[in-house]
Formats: structure tokens, C-alpha cells, sequence
């Protein structure tokens, strides 16, 4: 359905601070969907498109020609999955075990477990080892509210199915609600870049700091990487994502920092000083206990384009809640809505973890955009963005007409170069926008966390 493709384009670029007229340059390709209650297929090409139109408009504002942007809807919605293709090996589980839906005494509930820590909080409230039927007998007993409050009063992370009405009507649905889809704000006005930046590498030489974790933060500087950026993700020493790190890691360096440590955030400052971008997914107020509030960080690099993500939105009552896709579907009405549109007994969640992966691409569009106003204005930006807020972009063009479903996925639809990531040979799905002599591309494969030096390259 490219008609609503392209007006989900419309409405996103628009959100990021672009002039709609720019959506005229975006040709969408391949009809067909993927099943389910909600346009997956559309949110995945429109956020794509955005990216895009983002890099689209950095290389005609240093080439001075314009761009034509062409994005494969069904390469999108593949890439709204996994990207990977292993040969001969096995990526681990993407789930915990322990992680799922249950049936709680007066409906649903959805632990997301990943980490150890979110699992041990579930499992201490509930009084039980981490053995799932046991989990499923002790939580049938408490009422879903009870259920998640518990938990998230505990240090987990857990959600109530609600119905989209149910959300409507919730403090933090009505919250989400008001805010903008990105919010966006100039910060430090300072000198203009003096950036050389090829049109065939348009983010050649552009320093991205990545502070995220599971999943839109990754999947955001993925893509910058793609377009040349140097991205050096940054984790806590114990930090790790088995299940999507081969996945997400794909074009960037991944080091690791104790920022509770002195010599950790020292470290981290010196990186930050000479950054052009930072992503951050930490709750809202968590950089601030580290002594890297807003102020600070504008302090350490003056024209910085500083993006953060939060999962419930950054104005209501869970503000600073934990939260993930999976989380956000269940509380928001998605999984309830595709409950009744299967003529299911249980919640049926969209396809594809498309709340994480939309999120992530507008975050990238919104850094393009940053690093267009810092070369033409000499301004950074502080741009903040939710799950919430992009799953209300989801459910507001919520459509009852079925598109045929796309073809399934054949060797043609894979690159023909092998990637030789750190845990084995693999492919990788082909690239699902194409855009002049900028090509999508990656400068090395996918690595383990922690497997590079945390500095810069030119250090």
C-alpha cells in the first residue's frame, strides 16, 4: 500500500523538522504486506524512507544535487526482522527463557526477562525458581495490575495487556498523547563544522557515540554506520545482548566502560569531546546520576546532536519506567487488537518488533538531520523520541484492508558478499534503499561486545 507509505513518510519527516515536499523524491517498490492488524509493511518502508530522506538532504546540501530515493517495501519489512542470514552456525535465542505472556486471574500479563536481573526481580516476587511452569502456577494466582506493579516496584520489567481504549483512557496513554512524535530543540550554537563529506560516503568521517542497547537505538546507528559513520558503541563491563548483538553490531566498533568508575567516564568524556552524535537509551534522569546531565554533556562537545530514546514516553507518570517493544505492545493495546483480529485466545503481538525498529530509523533521521542544521547553522540538537510515542503513530493508521503477502525470501533477496562476523560466515539481506552513488554499505562485519579499544581511530 505505497499510498500509506508514503503519507507515514510524510508525518514522520515532517516530525524530524523536513519540508514534506521532500517525500515527492521517495519512489516506493514491491506491493504486498505481512500479515496482521496493523500496516507493519508501511511503518517499515515509511521509517526506512525517513533515514533516507535524511542522508537524501545531507548530500544535496554538500553536492548540491538532488537525490532520488527508492525504497524496497518488502527488503524493509525483512529488515524489520533479522538481517543475518548465518551459514553454518546458530545465533543464540533472542528470548530468555523465563520471558513470555501468561495468563494471570483476570487476564494477561508479559515478563520480559533478557536480563539477569529483570529476570531475578520477576522471580522474587513471584516466589519461585526459574522454571516456567513454575512461573506460570504462581503468577495465575495474582491479578495482571497487581502483577506489574509488583514487579516494576521490584527492579523488573512487566506489562498488563490493555485494550487500545484502556490505554486511551491510562494517565500515561493520555501523556503520550500530547507529546510530538520527536521532540526537537536547537542546543549550543557554536562554529560551523569544517566536515569534508563525500557524496558516494555522506557520513565519511562523522564520530557517532552509542549508549543503546535492545533494540531502535542499535538498529539507528547500524544505519548511520551504513552511510560511513564511525560508530563506537560503548557498554557496561557485564553487558550482554547474545540473541541480537550479531544482528545490530553490523559496520561498528563495540568497546566497553565502567561510567561508575572515574577512569571510566574520564575516558568517556574524552570520547564524548570529539563527538559529532551521541545515542543514548538510558531511562530518563540516568546519564544525570552519572554526572553526564544535558548541561555537561553540551559543555564536553558544543555543537553535539545528542538523540535519547525512552520506552513510555518522557512526560506522564511512567516517564521513567522500564519498558521494551514487547512491554509497550501489551500496554498500549497492539497485542490485545491483534488478539481479536486472529480470533485468538491469547495475545498476538505485530509480526516483527516494528515499535523498535520504526523508533530506531527516526532516530537516525532525526541525527541526519542534526548534522544538516550543525553544517548549515552551526547548531546541535537535542532530539528525544519513545516507543509510546511511535506506537501511536502505529495504531493512528491502523487499516482493515489486506494486502497480498509479499513473496517469500529466496537466495536473490541476499547480498553476495559473505560477511565474516565473529561468530562465522553469514549474509546479510540486501539493503533496502538504493540512492545515487550512495550505496548502503558497511565497512567491516559484525563484532562481539567489548572486542575494540574505547577511542576513536584517529587516537
Amino acid at each position: 500500500m505505497t499510498q500509506l507509505s508514503r503519507a507515514l513518510t510524510e508525518v514522520a519527516w515532517r516530525a524530524v523538522g523536513g519540508k514534506a515536499e521532500a517525500v515527492d523524491e521517495v519512489l516506493f517498490t514491491a506491493a504486498g504486506g505481512i500479515a496482521s492488524a496493523f500496516p507493519v509493511a508501511d511503518i517499515a518502508a515509511a521509517a526506512i524512507a525517513t533515514a533516507a530522506l535524511g542522508v537524501a538532504e545531507l548530500v544535496r546540501e554538500t553536492s548540491g544535487h538532488a537525490v532520488p530515493v527508492t525504497v524496497d517495501r518488502r527488503l524493509s519489512s525483512m529488515w524489520f526482522g533479522f538481517s543475518l542470514r548465518p551459514i553454518g552456525w546458530r545465533p543464540a535465542a533472542p528470548w530468555d527463557p523465563i520471558a513470555g505472556d501468561y495468563r494471570a486471574r483476570d487476564g494477561w500479563v508479559r515478563l520480559h526477562t533478557n536480563a539477569p536481573h529483570h529476570r531475578a526481580a520477576a522471580l522474587r516476587v513471584l516466589g519461585v525458581e526459574a522454571e516456567k511452569e513454575a512461573v506460570a502456577r504462581a503468577l495465575a494466582w495474582w491479578s495482571k495490575t497487581d502483577l506489574e506493579t509488583a514487579v516494576i516496584d521490584a527492579g523488573g520489567c512487566a506489562a498488563e495487556m490493555r485494550s487500545m481504549a484502556e490505554w486511551d483512557g491510562h494517565p500515561q496513554g493520555r501523556a503520550v498523547a500530547a507529546e510530538p512524535l520527536v521532540h526537537r530543540a536547537a542546543a549550543g550554537l557554536t562554529a560551523r563544522p569544517t566536515w569534508v563529506l563525500p557524496p558516494e560516503r555522506p557520513l565519511s568521517g562523522i564520530r557517532v557515540l552509542d549508549l543503546t542497547r535492545v533494540l531502535a537505538g542499535p538498529v539507528a546507528t547500524r544505519f548511520l554506520a551504513g552511510y560511513g559513520a564511525e560508530v563506537l558503541r560503548i557498554d557496561p563491563p557485564d553487558g550482554d545482548e547474545p540473541g541480537v548483538v550479531p544482528e545490530v553490531t553490523l559496520g561498528k566498533r563495540c568497546a566497553r566502560l565502567d561510567l561508575r568508575e572515574s577512569r571510566g567516564r574520564e575516558r568517556f568524556e574524552a570520547m564524548l569531546s570529539r563527538a559529532d552524535v551521541l545515542l543514548h537509551g538510558y531511562r530518563p534522569g540516568a546519564l544525570d546520576r552519572l554526572g553526564l546531565d544535558a548541561a555537561t554533556r553540551r559543555r564536553l562537545s558544543p555543537g553535539l546532536i545528542d538523540v535519547s530514546l525512552s520506552a513510555y514516553g518522557w512526560s506522564g507518570p511512567w516517564a521513567s519506567r522500564r519498558g521494551f517493544d514487547s512491554l509497550v505492545q501489551m500496554s498500549a493495546g497492539i497485542a490485545e487488537r491483534g488478539m481479536t483480529w486472529r480470533e485468538a485466545d491469547k495475545p498476538v503481538p505485530l509480526p516483527v518488533q516494528a515499535l523498535d525498529h520504526a523508533t530506531g530509523y527516526l532516530m537516525a533521521a532525526a541525527a541526519l538531520r542534526g548534522i544538516t542544521c550543525r553544517m548549515t547553522q552551526g547548531n546541535g540538537l537535542e532530539a528525544r523520541l519513545s516507543l509510546a510515542r511511535t506506537a501511536k503513530l502505529l495504531i493512528e493508521h491502523v487499516t482493515d484492508r489486506e494486502e497480498e503477502p509479499f513473496a517469500p525470501e529466496t537466495e536473490v533477496d541476499r547480498s553476495a558478499q559473505i560477511e565474516l562476523t565473529d561468530w562465522g560466515s553469514a549474509q546479510r539481506i540486501l539493503p533496502p534503499v538504493r540512492m545515487g552513488d550512495a550505496a548502503m554499505r558497511w565497512d567491516h562485519p559484525a563484532r562481539r561486545l567489548g572486542s575494540a579499544e574505547p577511542r576513536w581511530l584517529d587516537e
